[in-house]
């Protein structure tokens, strides 16, 4: 598992419950958990990044089932 910070992007490649992370294999299936309200969203690697600080970059589909967009960055816990 991972903590640490996740902000949502909207140029994600593909559509639907998709993330960018630095190092996870393509195609990894990643429970996000955002820490401050327990709720989860699974999603799939599909991209690379985030660089400088975050550690996965959902889909704003997928940031959207855990935090309102509008938040901007929440604090999660990511299970493979």
């Amino acid at each position: 598992s991972q903590v640490g910070e996740a902000s949502w992007y909207s140029f994600a490649p593909g559509s639907g419950l998709t993330a960018a992370h630095p190092w996870l294999p393509f195609g990894t299936v990643v429970t996000v958990t955002n820490l401050e309200n327990g709720k989860t969203v699974q999603v799939v690697i599909n991209d690379r990044g985030p660089f400088g600080g975050r550690i996965i970059d959902p889909s704003n589909e997928a940031f959207a089932r855990i935090a309102p967009l509008s938040q901007g960055v929440a604090q999660v816990r990511l299970s493979w």
